[in-house]
This record gives structure tokens, sequence and C-alpha cells, in this order.
């Protein structure tokens, strides 16, 4: 661990699946770690961790050396930097604002060149890995911007992932390498709960299915991860049908700027839609299958009580 680790100063901005585990990862590498979300019990479990919970965006900001922004999406990161009582104006001059929502490359570049203007570093870097690899300072971080955004915030980095991509020098190339990963995540979860639902409609044994799959030319990481909910009947989300809904239709209208064709995609943007629009948003997006299960007459294991 460098002195810069033990001795530095970070926030962090978001304290749901993901940030909650990276936040404990950074108080881990030594970190003096501070603290928001919009969700008092998030900040208390967190305080009761060791970490310091902050009254606003900007009172976490302060004299941080590295603020890390762990929300959902492109307008909550636009809220958490220039929104009323954002962290812009209250980072200190050279400190370095990483941004881990995956969104358009275009509007990176966009909050890149607004943030720089005034004097701190934007590092553009998109995660992976899901909240359990978060929680062990395990992620896969497809990070791009300048070197001295990446040489400032190294100790968050190293605290947070296992793999670090470089990508560049200039933000929005972490952007658009996160969304060719989400092209293909979503295609492999709706082919993986077409192909479950269709085992089930043929009256095949799920489990069989599965351990077969799995050990086949078929298999994915989708389908292993994610089918493995199915026939547990859990839906908890890991990761939401609705966040599915939002990154494919990014690429929906990265293609469509570029007149590139993306029939496969936009057919499992579709039966995303369709699960969100049956009720199933904020459900794990393994749900796909549970739709399919439904407009097929098919059965599919129940979701366990304990």
């Amino acid at each position: 661990m460098t002195e810069t680790a033990r001795t530095g100063r970070a926030a962090i901005v978001g304290l749901g699946s993901m940030g909650a585990g990276m936040a404990l990862s950074l108080l881990r590498a030594g970190l003096a770690v501070s603290a928001y979300d919009v969700n008092p019990q998030a900040l208390a479990h967190f305080r009761e961790a060791g970490g310091a919970g902050a009254a606003s965006l900007a009172d976490a900001a302060q004299g941080a050396d590295i603020v890390v922004s762990v929300v959902v999406n492109a307008a909550q990161t636009e809220a958490v930097l220039f929104g009323e009582g954002g962290v812009a104006d209250a980072m200190p001059e050279g400190a370095v604002f990483v941004s881990c929502a995956t969104m358009d490359p275009a509007i990176a570049r966009d909050l890149s060149a607004r943030l720089e203007a005034g004097g701190r570093h934007y590092l553009d870097a998109p995660i992976s890995g899901g909240a359990a690899r978060a929680a062990e300072g395990a992620l896969t971080i497809l990070a791009s911007g300048s070197r001295a955004a990446f040489d400032r915030a190294q100790p968050a980095l190293d605290a947070m992932a296992a793999k670090l991509y470089r990508l560049g020098d200039a933000p929005g190339q972490g952007a658009a390498f996160k969304m060719i990963n989400q092209l293909l995540a979503g295609v492999h979860i709706a082919a993986a709960s077409e192909a479950m639902s269709f085992a089930a409609k043929q009256g095949l044994d799920l489990a069989k299915v599965y351990e077969v799959i799995t050990a086949s030319a078929g298999n994915s990481w989708m389908f292993e991860n994610r089918m493995r909910h199915v026939l547990d009947g859990d839906y908890s989300p890991r990761s939401a049908v609705d966040i599915f809904v939002k990154d494919l239709g990014i690429v929906q209208d990265m293609a469509r700027a570029e007149r590139f064709p993306v029939p496969v995609a936009a057919a499992a943007l579709q039966m995303f839609l369709m699960a969100s629009g049956s009720g199933m948003g904020r459900d794990d997006d393994s749900s796909l299958a549970r739709l399919y299960a439904q407009v097929a007459g098919a059965s599919l294991p129940g979701r366990k009580t304990s």
C-alpha cells in the first residue's frame, strides 16, 4: 500500500448495492472516507463500519482528493456534479471525480469538459462485476481520462478493482467500452431466459438443463449466473430489469446516431421493456424467464421463502 493510499481522503456518493461495497473497500485500503446517500439507513450502516456520513453532497466532497460517484445514470451524475449543492464547486482544485455510472460516451465527454474547466479532473470509469465483487474490492473498471486523473485516482482504483483497464486519455472511451459489454450482457440474459423457458415448455428437468448447458458450448457467463436465480425461484434484484431498459436504450441511441444496425440488441430491449411493463422493472433481470413462461404457459420453480 502506498503512502498516498494510507493518508488519502476520499468521498463516495451512492451507497446502493455497488457503492456500499466500494465504500468498504476504500476503508479497508486505509483511506479516510466520507459518504453521502439519500437513504439515511445506508449512511447509518456505513458509519457503523467506521466511515463518516456526510449531511450533503458538498460536505462529502469537502477536502476530498477523490470523489467516487456510484449513481444510476447520466442525469444523476450531472446532478451530483452540477446540481444545487453539487460536488463540483466543493471539491478542492486538482481533485478527481471518478464517474462510475453507465452513460452515453458523448455525455461523459461533456461532463468532463465542464468539470475540468474548473480545475478538477474527471475519470470516466464505469464498473462491472456485481455487488459481491464490489464488496471484495475485486471489480473490473473500464477507465479513460488524463494521466493526471489516473494518478490522482490511483489509491481508490487500487482499492476497488481487481482489473483496471486504461482505455485512453479521452473521457468517453470507458463509457463506450461499457456499452459494448452491456449490449452483450443484455442479449445474453435475454437468450438465456428464452432458452430456459423453452426448456420448461418442453417439460425438461430444469436443474439437469442447467447442468448440461453450463458444461456445453451453449453456455455463457449470464446463463450460468442468472439461470441459477431462476432455478432458485429468487428474483430479488442483483441487477434489475430496468437497468437493461436504460442500457440497451443507450445502445439504441448510439447506434441510431451512427446509422449502425443492432437488430439483436433491439429485440432484447423489447423483452426488457415488456418485463418492465409487466411490473417486473425492479426485479432481477432474470425475470425475463418469468415473462417468457407467462406468455407460453410454462412452469418455472417457485420463489423460495427461506
